[in-house]
């Protein structure tokens, strides 16, 4: 199981490169993030509280994505959903893995994910982190049970996951556990479930596979202008009929480690290319530090941190 300081490690390297903050909105139930350069757009849940007094609002917007993406490991939950928002912003200006595109049914399109696995979750332990609008439809297919921090109706406390998750057949996590800090923990105790992380909040990295994570259920943007609008008048549900739609796949480790190799040699070729850079800017006399030198190391850390992953996710699939 990873370890939580990697796992936020993990998501400031993919905040590479010169992009900086486009747009930043936060709206009543999404907050969304577009950048310019080579980020595009992200989404995170807005915490569920309303608060006037952000004192950093108007002053994010040309912010480097990296600036506001390392108030990802603040526990300040404005500060760290727009982290997450800024790091996922990041990730999908690289092309999605190879997965599976869910077309729910109109009335009930954010539920998708559910529909898509229900026929292995009949008569199973289902445990739900975060409620999901409509969920109680399946109450009658499946031992279901929904944990949520404000409790309503049927739902447990969160802090019942201590009893219930280790007991569970299915586990379904919401990524919004990422930037609230909850997620080392649920995710070690559904290791012996099978867990699915998901929610337009998730950012789509293989190495998720190192905390136990079976499904990525995210996001695929369609459409971000319809989005944007739908997200800042507003929007839940309706998000999943406008502008976004959920994508599965299986972290299988052959569809892992081709996933893993690509973002390998995508890195190498990126250091590759500012190494030649700063030999350049030395070569042409100059003296001071090579101006884009943080972004090196940023990236000479990335690229080892996907090799320790590559390898990891190797060596278990030697032994199976």
């Amino acid at each position: 199981m990873g370890n939580p300081k990697y796992l936020y490690e993990l998501l400031l390297d993919h905040c590479g490169g010169d992009a900086v903050v486009d747009e930043l909105m936060i709206g009543l139930v999404w907050t969304l993030c577009r950048g310019r350069g080579d980020a595009t757009t992200g989404l995170a849940m807005t915490p569920g509280h309303a608060t006037r007094t952000l004192n950093w609002s108007g002053t994010l917007c040309g912010k480097p994505i990296i600036d506001l993406a390392a108030w990802i490991t603040e526990w300040e939950p404005y500060k760290a959903t727009v982290a997450m928002a800024a790091i996922n912003a990041s990730v999908n200006a690289r092309p999605l893995p190879d997965s599976l595109a869910l077309e729910g049914h109109a009335e009930y399109a954010n539920l998708a994910v559910f529909d898509y696995f229900l026929p292995r979750l009949k008569g199973k332990k289902v445990v739900v982190i975060g409620r999901y609008p409509g969920i109680e439809r399946y109450q009658e297919q499946m031992q279901l049970t929904v944990l949520e921090r404000q409790p309503a109706a049927s739902d447990l406390p969160d802090s019942a996951c201590e009893f219930l998750l280790p007991q569970a057949d299915w586990v379904f996590l919401t990524a919004s556990s990422i930037p609230n800090k909850t997620f080392p923990r649920l995710a070690e105790l559904a290791c012996h479930a099978t867990t699915v992380l998901m929610g337009p909040t998730v950012p789509w990295l293989p190495q998720l596979h190192e905390f136990g994570i079976d499904y990525l259920a995210g996001a695929e943007i369609v459409d971000p202008e319809v989005l944007y609008h739908t997200a800042a008048q507003g929007g839940g549900v309706r998000i999943f009929n406008n502008g976004l739609r959920y994508r599965v796949m299986e972290l299988l480790p052959n569809h892992s480690l081709v996933w893993l190799k690509q973002q390998i040699a995508d890195c190498f070729d990126e250091k590759n290319r500012l190494t030649a850079a700063m030999d350049s800017w030395y070569a042409s006399g100059n003296r001071s530090r090579f101006p884009d030198y943080p972004l090196l190391d940023r990236l000479n850390n990335r690229l080892s941190r996907l090799d320790s992953s590559y390898k990891t996710l190797w060596d278990s699939q030697a032994t199976i």
